[in-house]
């Protein structure tokens, strides 16, 4: 696979085209010294488990997977912390309020945006809700349904590291629930 630092051509700091490779994950400036570093954009991923250990799930309004299944989650917006970010998420996304996250773990992904590799680093957390909101699908979330942790389908969802991340929190559930 190509690293992404191929389709910078230009230096962003002075425009200069003496633009090359300095190591893997970073470009240089011959002209004004500017070290450019490819790193990955954080976003959030909200597993959310109601009192009958079902797990809110979407699907997706927009490409890239539309119609596929999804959690709610996006990306961290500047001068926020993840925990800022997945709950603002999931509030857009769901109109629910999270009153408490606790961060599970996080997994690599190359989200594909206009046609651009966007490597990303999703954090996912166990998202608790205040129970009285009302549950309604909004900004790239097409509609919302809960689904029994034991009937998920990891293959149906369409994004790798969702797909990945929902097969982890599954098995890391089921442990947890007695028959």
């Amino acid at each position: 696979m190509e690293h992404p630092l191929h389709l910078f051509k230009y230096c962003p700091r002075c425009g200069s085209a003496h633009f090359s490779i300095n190591d893997f994950k970073s470009k240089r400036c011959g002209d004004c010294e500017f070290v450019f570093y490819f790193n990955p954009l954080s976003a959030t991923v909200a597993l959310i488990l109601d009192n009958k250990n079902r797990l809110l799930v979407a699907r997706r309004a927009k490409e890239p997977a539309k119609g596929t299944l999804d959690l709610p989650g996006g990306f961290s917006d500047s001068y926020e912390t993840a925990e800022e970010g997945v709950t603002r998420e999931v509030k857009e996304e769901t109109g629910l309020t999270v009153v408490s996250t606790e961060y599970l773990f996080s997994l690599p992904n190359i989200y594909v945006y206009s046609g651009f590799e966007e490597h990303t680093l999703d954090l996912f957390f166990l998202c608790r809700i205040k129970e009285s909101d009302n549950l309604s699908a909004a900004d790239d979330v097409d509609a919302l349904q809960w689904i029994p942790i034991e009937e998920i389908e990891p293959e149906k969802f369409g994004l790798q590291s969702i797909r990945k991340g929902v097969e982890l929190f599954k098995k890391m559930t089921m442990k947890n629930i007695k028959p």
